[in-house]
């Protein structure tokens, strides 16, 4: 996207911007999200909540 279209994007924000309720639960949903990174970078996360195997496929090359 080009700046104009930021520009406009910020000034219907300004006239119109989120609730307080809505806010708080996007801040809630980056904090979970933060939440759960520290525990995955800590080793905290239990093997049960772990994926089998890695994200992404991965194609065997010929």
């Amino acid at each position: 996207m080009n700046n104009l279209n930021w520009l406009i994007r910020a000034s219907r924000w300004a006239r119109n911007p989120p609730s307080p309720r809505m806010v708080n639960l996007v801040l809630a949903i980056i904090a979970l999200g933060l939440a759960l990174k520290g525990l995955e970078h800590f080793g905290l996360i239990p093997d049960w909540a772990q994926m089998d195997r890695p994200r992404g496929m991965h194609l065997p090359r010929p």
